[in-house]
């Protein structure tokens, strides 16, 4: 079958390496994609927002699956129109998509499913939110309701740091139409994980746990991003706790969308923090995590393309994930000034040779780059992902590490800690 992945980052280009090796795809098309997208199918030059243009790309060129990749197509309704089409589509519709590209539907949602999470406001009056900030004090939580591409979150230790984020969101619109609405809520303490599940609409199969790392420097420091790197599986949620972790998060949620007349289908990405309380839920991703895509479809052995359909049609009763026991581990490659604003057209070389370190272990997955006369360059903030198996946590950090220095971009800068708070604990490798 022809399959169209939607979007273009790293997360996109690994769900394109791992269909490609299923017997049931003949081609990939990926749009718009990427450098590293091209060398698995052809990139088609159509925005993953553009739903009228890709729907009429998906009738034109006979496309058989569509699987989106960001959150943008999903919440912009991508999957009802592909439905309505006829087209078989991996993800949930528009509704389901609320989840994360509404937090206080999120949290709503979560209220009703008897889900532990934060205690929470929503305001959508600066003055009013400044009042609560006032009355509640520090440390709290201010999140732009929409989506802001992972970075409409900030963690105010003081009072004067959650009334300045109240007024860059709520009346100097830092985050547009995303910031009209704020949550704000209490601030948890503790380790994040994220857990992602399978889901049908009614049955849910785990993928192992991994842990993202948001923050932009070494030890957690400055301002979020997108995701600067992330390892599978993370010793604080080991295997035996999956079920249990879906009983509390994941099917109570299903249930309620199941009851309000949307069934959840697709990829539901809780990202817990474990607190001392124990787990509580910082949101909902409706979708694979970028980068915690990369070392999951390193290490999953099944065919992707198969579980795709049978979420769709229902038919995850009974089925297993098979998962490699290896530890895999990502690191970001970005452009000086990530988050912020950062160079663009920087000239990359050394992938291959990354690669050749430990053939089938190591793959450099592509973010933020574009093909220019013949030589790739960079096009983003987070531009690749470097990605290693290994026989456990301490082996894939050194093979992911031994491939970035492999790799030459000028003005580029990543992460030397991904993984090292595991590994620092002596928990379970």
């Amino acid at each position: 079958m022809r399959v169209l992945i939607v979007g273009s980052g790293g997360r996109e280009h690994a769900l394109a390496w791992k269909l490609r090796q299923s017997p049931l795809v003949s081609e990939v098309l990926c749009a718009p994609g990427n450098g590293g997208t091209a060398a698995e199918g052809r990139n088609v030059p159509l925005k993953d927002a553009d739903i009228p243009g890709l729907l009429r790309f998906i009738r034109e060129e006979s496309i058989d699956f569509v699987v989106p990749g960001p959150e943008a197509p999903l919440v912009a309704g991508l999957v009802d129109a592909c439905r309505d089409a006829g087209i078989p589509a991996f993800g949930p519709t528009a509704y389901a998509a609320r989840l994360e590209g509404s937090k206080s539907f999120a949290k709503e949602i979560m209220r009703e499913a008897g889900v532990p999470t934060a205690d929470f406001q929503v305001f959508e009056d600066a003055e009013a939110a400044r009042a609560y900030v006032r009355a509640h004090g520090a440390p709290v939580v201010i999140k732009a309701d929409g989506l802001a591409a992972g970075k409409g979150v900030v963690v105010a230790k003081t009072v004067d740091e959650a009334l300045e984020a109240v007024t860059e969101m709520l009346e100097r619109k830092s985050f547009g139409a995303a910031g009209e609405k704020v949550v704000i809520e209490d601030a948890l303490v503790g380790e994040e994980v994220s857990f992602l599940c399978l889901c049908d609409g009614e049955n849910v199969l785990p993928l192992p746990s991994a842990q993202d790392h948001k923050a932009v420097f070494d030890g957690d420091k400055g301002p979020n991003t997108g995701g600067m790197g992330a390892y599978s599986p993370a010793p604080i949620l080991p295997e035996e706790r999956y079920e249990a972790m879906a009983d509390l998060a994941v099917r109570p949620v299903l249930r309620v969308l199941r009851e309000r007349g949307h069934p959840f289908v697709g990829i539901l990405y809780a990202g817990f923090m474990m607190t001392a309380a124990g787990p509580m839920v910082l949101e909902y991703n409706t979708r694979f995590g970028d980068p915690e895509c990369q070392p999951l479809l390193m290490r999953l052995r099944s065919d992707l393309m198969e579980c795709m359909q049978a979420a769709i049609r229902g038919e995850l009763k009974g089925r297993k994930l098979e998962f490699t026991p290896k530890s895999a581990l990502c690191v970001v490659m970005a452009a000086e000034g990530y988050p912020g604003a950062y160079p663009k057209g920087l000239a990359l070389s050394g992938l291959e040779e990354a690669e050749a370190i430990a053939p089938g272990e190591i793959k450099v997955f592509q973010a933020g780059t574009r093909s220019e006369n013949g030589r790739l360059v960079s096009s983003g903030g987070r531009v690749l992902g470097v990605t290693a198996l290994g026989e456990n946590l301490e082996q894939s950090r050194h093979l992911a590490y031994q491939a970035v220095r492999a790799i030459h971009m000028e003005k580029s800068f990543y992460r030397s800690d991904i993984g090292a708070k595991a590994l620092k604990k002596g928990g379970p490798a």
